[in-house]
């Protein structure tokens, strides 16, 4: 009975075969996930003693890393870091003691569980089919960090460098059927002088991780075969352009044909037609460029995402299947118009965010979809439509998912040269960079979302513009499927195609107070065309943002990989000490808000200005390293926290954004509000007969004013005039906040901006009342104070170093962090207060920064309050940079003796006329002190207050200046 089985079931199979000759029959992949031996090489002797031929102890798990398997080194204060630490802080001053000491935690990124750097040697046996005998067997490593050694059955088979693809060897001649053995080296040590920050090796995001990811597999196939297969569309002739590249055995002849078919994958329509080409070659290898005609064509882009497979067959004479690929490609064509990038003809503007290979519970890039699935839609849930790789390439899985949401690719070289690295020596580096772009374009280039490439970041080297030159125009006649450009941030080269570069945004690096959203008063109407109006290629702005939020300690929770946050738990800690570690949520908050309006500010800039490409945000997520960037409104999981939504981040960075122009946004009652109202749209087409409404709100939503205006024509562009609306405000009698809210009737697109109105005729100096104002406690004063006078000091421009003058208060938020910039300005997170305390019943204000406390904050000292009692709490509080966690104020109050005590380190008095904030911000807090609301708790020495300022002698009375 059971050979009668084993008969039919191999009469079948004949069968089979016979109906379908391309059938390709057998086992074709064997993977090698599993169990593997593990021996480290610490002190790099495998090599000199033949370690490929020895037996391991140890095991681990493949694919993963040697940190997923708990193999490695504790961290010490000796781990060699791929990665510069700028702060040396951590290393010699005593608040980082208890630190440095046992278990330590380091402040500067994520600290891996264990850590290991150098050569790790993996072994295991496989079972070689006996009908791969006579076969070509390829060993497929996709994921490697970062130099591979190969060894079978004692034999060396290569070596592989790549940071980018996979690493391959032909393991043909080595292998055997039957019982082999494989041994791999694996080396994560900084092989080549790249750039020690370049994230595609540093411990700042991914990790020096050290291990074999992603697909692990020997593959069999035809001596004879389909090296690589790259789909060129051309979508003026409605085709696209094939290479198909093949190879052979040296001294052979191969005759038969090629099969071309393409499909349509987004819908159900059925096949386009086979074309079959005879073919015949005779050397080594072979390169063979046919034409497929594709007749109506569904383009690609970031609305309609259309994608083919192309089926490529190499069949012998005698009808055989020799070789198969399939490929997966779009029918786009990336271009430039003037100043803009366009796909398939139409303009696009990039709204982008850099990824920086933040993975903290792997530790190395995701090589599966599912986790880039997160990431992708959540950008566009946040309205963006590009993503950036900064250093590094990702994974096949992530252009595969990229092509299936629209999402535009920038993809770099695995590089940063710079922090002593540079490009164009004509060394090792500048080889390693051609090699690993020509290895990004074989192994990635037919995904449509790669729209756009580069050397990699930032570059050094006397020599760049020559190098990075001859790169831009060697690429571009290679391989004409994306643009390309010679550097992120720099150099802006003729050869380039588009440049990315840093000038256009409202924080550059090292401006610190002198930026345009500190230095300037709050308006909407700036742009950059001063800065782009010499160039003649689209531009893109450079890492836009680098805004901070205090850090989301709920986040700690998360990190169950192998990286654990003891930055955070150094930030918490020391909170906790200075008495303020109920504050955290606060402080996230409030600096969440001011973040935002920050980033709406810079986005919108970039929204206003003509011609303009687009920009890439550094950034929408945070970035664990260079000493903690927590620049994101999304944490480093690609989760909120909490502070914004996706809904609210549309109406500033989407498709189709409502823009308003205003020069000012603080008013006075006797003015007139005006706004120029613009569209900047950039959507799938025109748009015909669109209606803008608009709506001045009160603090309640209430509308004061309303009105619509008509636009008959929206095409694909910016700086496309609404109308002006004008509103004279003489009728509103109070301080109010406002909101101007804009929304283009029939669909969810509204945008919206927060004025404020204070009444003209406001005398704040008219409700000093009994109030005492003095700038210095001098004996006078005090006397007053024990006697049971209400006092305002007013010590601007008097607090000590070392109580708060070295503290560089500003609007923004911190900028990237104070570690990695040298304590670049400002070293403040917003602030916090309390709206319904009655200090602010006359000062509309939110519990934290807006616009109205830009002129405060800029005319002001802060305070450091750390050795009063930790019940002090300030009523104007800024947030201090969590590296130093002071308790900060602007406003103060206690009970001196029989009096009260008001400090206010903010500049009430100069040219207070001209500063209608500040100036209602006066007239607020003196009504408070006269009011028998004040009575504060709090007891205050006065030698202790005394001593937070320099040496005053003027006092001023009441009624008096």
């Amino acid at each position: 009975m059971m050979q009668k089985s084993r008969l039919y079931i191999f009469l079948m199979t004949i069968g089979l075969s016979l109906a379908n000759p391309l059938q390709s029959i057998g086992q074709n992949k064997i993977s090698l996930s599993g169990e593997w031996q593990l021996r480290l090489d610490p002190n790099d002797l495998g090599l000199r003693q033949h370690w490929w031929q020895a037996n391991y102890s140890d095991r681990v798990k493949l694919p993963g890393s040697l940190t997923e398997n708990g193999k490695g080194n504790d961290v010490t204060l000796q781990t060699p870091w791929v990665g510069d630490v700028i702060d040396s802080t951590y290393f010699v001053a005593d608040k980082f003691k208890k630190y440095r000491e046992g278990d330590i935690k380091i402040p500067f990124w994520l600290k891996p569980v264990k850590y290991y750097a150098g050569p790790a040697w993996y072994k295991r046996q496989i079972d070689v089919p006996a009908d791969w005998s006579k076969k070509r067997i390829t060993l497929n490593l996709e994921r490697c960090h970062w130099e591979t050694m190969v060894y079978v059955n004692g034999q060396f088979c290569g070596t592989r460098n790549s940071l980018v693809t996979a690493h391959q060897f032909d393991l043909t001649k080595h292998l055997r059927p039957g019982k082999n053995t494989i041994a791999i080296r694996v080396d994560n040590r900084y092989k080549i002088h790249l750039g020690p920050n370049s994230h595609s090796v540093a411990d700042h995001t991914q990790t020096n991780w050290n291990g074999l990811v992603g697909e692990l597999s020997l593959t069999v196939g035809s001596l004879t075969y389909m090296d690589d297969v790259q789909v060129f569309p051309d979508l003026s002739a409605k085709s696209i352009n094939v290479a198909l590249a093949f190879r052979q055995p040296r001294h052979q002849t191969f005759r038969g044909k090629i099969i071309l078919q393409a499909r349509p994958l987004q819908t159900t329509s059925a096949a386009l037609p086979e074309i079959t080409q005879p073919v015949s070659f005779s050397t080594e290898t072979t390169t063979l460029t046919p034409t497929y005609l594709i007749p109506t064509p569904q383009l690609w882009d970031e609305f309609t995402p259309n994608l083919y497979k192309l089926v490529a067959r190499l069949v012998d004479d005698q009808g055989q299947l020799v070789s198969e690929k399939e490929v997966t490609f779009g029918m786009r064509e990336m271009s430039t118009r003037g100043t803009r990038l366009a796909i398939n003809g139409r303009p696009i503007f990039l709204r982008g965010d850099v990824d920086c290979a933040a993975f903290p519970l792997t530790g190395y890039p995701p090589t599966t979809e599912a986790p880039w699935e997160k990431i992708m839609k959540t950008a566009k849930a946040y309205g963006l439509n590009h993503l950036r790789f900064h250093s590094w390439c990702p994974p096949e899985a992530a252009f595969n998912v990229a092509d299936r949401l629209g999402i535009y690719l920038y993809v770099e070289s695995p590089l940063w040269a710079n922090q002593s690295s540079a490009v164009g020596t004509g060394g090792v580096v500048d080889e390693f960079i051609y090699q690993e772009s020509e290895r990004i374009l074989q192994a990635y280039g037919n995904h449509p979302s790669f729209c756009m490439m580069s050397y990699g970041n930032e570059p050094a080297g006397a020599d760049q513009n020559e190098f990075l030159g001859r790169w831009v125009d060697h690429f571009k006649q290679k391989d004409k499927r994306r643009l390309y450009t010679s550097g992120a941030g720099w150099p802006m080269l003729p050869e380039n195609q588009f440049h990315i570069h840093s000038d256009a945004r409202i924080q550059r690096w090292g401006e610190g107070l002198k930026s345009i959203i500190n230095a300037g008063a709050p308006k909407t109407s700036y742009d950059w065309r001063e800065i782009t109006k010499t160039a003649t290629a689209p531009y893109v702005s450079h890492e836009i943002g680098q805004w901070c939020v205090y850090p989301n300690f709920k986040e700690m929770a998360k990190y169950k990989g192998v990286v654990k946050p003891t930055n955070f738990e150094i930030f918490k800690e020391t909170l906790d000490e200075a008495g303020m570690g109920d504050q955290a949520e606060a402080f996230l908050h409030s600096s969440g808000r001011l973040q935002t309006l920050c980033y709406k500010a810079d986005i919108e800039a970039a929204l206003r200005t003509p011609g303009f490409a687009g920009f890439q945000l550094l950034g929408l997520h945070d970035f664990p390293g260079q000493g903690t960037a927590l620049v994101g409104a999304l944490d480093v999981f690609w989760e909120s926290k909490g502070y914004t939504t996706p809904e609210e981040y549309r109406t500033f960075c989407n498709p189709t954004v409502l823009l308003a122009r205003m020069d000012k946004l603080i008013y006075e009652n006797n003015e007139t509000m005006q706004a120029a109202l613009e569209i900047a749209h950039f959507g799938a087409s025109d748009l015909k007969n669109q209606t803008i409404s608009w709506q001045l709100l009160d603090a309640d939503g209430k509308a004061k004013r309303s009105g619509t205006l008509t636009k008959d024509n929206v095409v694909i562009d910016n700086l496309q005039t609404v109308g002006t609306i004008q509103i004279p405000l003489t009728g509103f009698k109070k301080p109010e906040m406002l909101t101007l809210k804009v929304a283009l009737k029939g669909t969810d697109i509204t945008n919206s901006w927060n004025v404020w109105v204070y009444p003209a005729n406001v005398n704040a100096d008219a409700a000093m009342g009994k109030v005492v104002v003095a700038h210095s406690l001098t004996p006078d004063v005090v006397n007053q104070l024990q006697n049971g006078a209400n006092v305002l000091l007013l010590p601007y421009g008097h607090v000590k170093q070392g109580k708060g003058a070295e503290v560089a208060i500003g609007f923004s938020t911190v900028f990237w962090n104070t570690s990695w910039t040298t304590n670049q300005p400002p070293h403040t997170l917003g602030l916090v207060c309390n709206p319904a305390h009655p200090l602010f019943a006359t000062f509309p204000t939110e519990n934290s920064s807006n616009y109205q406390w830009q002129d405060i904050v800029s005319h002001s000292q802060t305070i450091i309050l750390n050795d009063f009692s930790k019940t002090l709490r300030p009523l104007i509080q800024p947030i201090d940079t969590w590296f130093e966690n002071r308790r900060l104020s602007l406003a103060f109050e206690g009970r001196v003796c029989k009096g009260k005590l008001m400090v206010c380190s903010v500049d009430l008095e100069t040219d207070i006329a001209r500063r209608p904030s500040t100036r209602q911000l006066k007239y607020s807090l003196l009504n408070y002190i006269n009011s028998n609301q004040f009575n504060p708790t709090n007891e205050l020495a006065i030698d202790q207050v005394k001593q937070l300022f320099q040496e005053e002698t003027s006092l001023v009375t009441p009624g008096k200046k």
